[in-house]
């Protein structure tokens, strides 16, 4: 048990972002011995995505009713888009139940409030991103340099482990306000004050 103090978390308000935590219950389970890797990096990043949700305030009018349903789209990881669509089956944040939608390069993501963009080719991840711009949606994405292309989320690997860098001016300039417990959950924080 003392090698576990590494994995200490600070638990506020009940949610944990922590990685760590996460992928020892998966190797305790045995999933991950019986799992792909890429299987394994889906269900974390999946796992990371839910999360997110619950830490990320959307602007007034970014819900059609107040019993819209959070709508997150896929794009570019469909193997991903079926583990998070397990993943929330029945789970609700912030009292919208949560719906997952595969998306293609060109699919207008109106209605979409969290997009997560899959590495690719980079003109497609631009694309995407395009697509998204001037809109209250939450990007996020595994892509190369996807800060630097204007995405607010960027999964990395820092330490061995997979974690994420959070770009405040993209996130201010769409309206959206992220929880500074998730901030200070992030492996880097561009733009903080």
């Amino acid at each position: 048990m003392a090698g576990l103090s590494r994995f200490a978390v600070r638990r506020r308000a009940g949610r944990v972002l922590a990685l760590p935590i996460v992928l020892a219950l998966l190797a305790w389970s045995g999933v991950a011995a019986a799992q792909a890797p890429s299987s394994v990096e889906n269900q974390v990043k999946a796992a990371y995505l839910f999360k997110f949700a619950g830490f990320v305030e959307w602007p007034d009018g970014a819900f059609a009713r107040a019993d819209s349903p959070l709508q997150i789209g896929v794009s570019g990881n469909d193997a991903l888009a079926d583990q998070l669509e397990q993943m929330v089956a029945g789970r609700t944040v912030g009292g919208h139940a949560i719906s997952v939608r595969k998306l293609r390069r060109g699919d207008a993501v109106s209605g979409i409030h969290m997009l997560f963009i899959g590495a690719g080719e980079r003109a497609a991840v631009i694309d995407m991103l395009a697509a998204a711009r001037g809109q209250s949606v939450l990007t996020v994405s595994d892509a190369d340099d996807s800060i630097a292309l204007g995405c607010m989320i960027a999964f990395v690997v820092a330490q061995d482990r997979l974690r994420f860098d959070v770009a405040l001016g993209q996130v201010n300039s769409s309206r959206l306000r992220i929880s500074a417990r998730m901030l200070a959950a992030a492996n880097r924080v561009q733009g903080a004050s």
